[in-house]
């Protein structure tokens, strides 16, 4: 088990479990609507749906554009406020949200300062069913995602339920690989690797652009990598026996060929956009062992 405690918790953090957040689309953007929508199953985090957009940042392409994918474009933001309620969050999973954010943010801290830059934090927003966002209407079905309009994270909780029971990955530190990986984006965001992603995309295929996507992705997981590497408290690394198996289990089952095999029984590696099973537990395991951001090479 992680040992989270030491760190103290993150102060950016949004609870919206409790609200509705509508299913209303601001006007405008043309391709820039909400395209993760449309292969939403039965289940809430139906297992489609999880593959189009699972560990997902909405920003990277248009669906009318090359990448494809599924992906929550930059376009505007929704209308309306959401409407109050009393939040559905459970104190435990409140702390664990916001002592793993915090720890990434004591973290990431460091990591910036020993090249003489300054770490801005992300946001954190839990919900539940549907929120809105600074890049449209976010939903659970996509998974969690990183929107840079807002440079907001975006998690229903139920989700961690779905990754343990119908992923087979549980444990906190598979949890917790989910946040680092969110993170990890925003780190993307902070260096601009998001803005040079979509300027590539922007003149290639829907195939090249799914390889730039998965770049991307597979830099994020070892990004996770690079903080669980770093992570500490009074006793030394916070990882504990058996953390890394489980985050193992989860890049694995995560992993577009595992998830194409299950959903439609034939893997088309042309379609990948978050990377192969091997290919995300490979990035995981180099940030795991070298706790180096510089390499996790943004490779397009």
């Amino acid at each position: 088990m992680v040992r989270l405690g030491g760190e103290g918790p993150s102060n950016n953090f949004e609870d919206r479990t409790g609200q509705s957040g509508g299913f209303g689309f601001g006007g405008g953007g043309g391709g820039n609507m909400l395209g993760c929508l449309l292969p939403m199953v039965m289940s809430r985090f139906g297992i489609v749906g999880v593959l189009i957009l699972l560990l997902g940042y909405c920003a990277l392409t248009q669906l009318t554009g090359g990448g494809g994918g599924g992906i929550l474009p930059t376009g505007p933001s929704t209308t309306g406020a959401p409407s109050s309620g009393q939040s559905r969050l459970d104190p435990n999973m409140r702390d664990f949200l916001t002592r793993g954010l915090g720890s990434t943010e004591e973290t990431w801290t460091e990591i910036f300062a020993k090249s003489n830059a300054r770490y801005q934090p992300p946001k954190m927003v839990a919900y539940t069913g549907g929120t809105q966002t600074a890049c449209g209407m976010g939903q659970a079905a996509m998974g969690p995602f990183y929107c840079p309009n807002d440079t907001t994270i975006y998690i229903d909780p139920e989700f961690f339920n779905e990754l343990s029971r119908k992923f087979q990955a549980p444990g906190d530190f598979a949890a917790l690989y989910v946040i680092a990986h969110e993170v990890g984006h925003h780190v993307q965001n902070l260096e601009g690797t998001l803005d040079e992603a979509q300027r590539a995309q922007q003149s290639l295929g829907k195939a090249e652009g799914n390889r730039v996507q998965v770049g991307v992705e597979l830099q994020a997981d070892c990004y996770a990598g690079v903080w669980a590497a770093n992570a500490r408290d009074a006793q030394g690394n916070i990882l504990e026996a058996g953390d890394v198996e489980e985050g193992m289990r989860a890049a694995e089952a995560i992993g577009d060929d595992m998830l194409q095999r299950q959903s439609q029984g034939v893997v088309v590696p042309e379609s990948f956009t978050h990377g192969s099973s091997a290919q995300r537990m490979q990035a995981l395991q180099t940030g795991l062992k070298t706790g180096d951001p510089a390499q996790c090479r943004f490779n397009r």
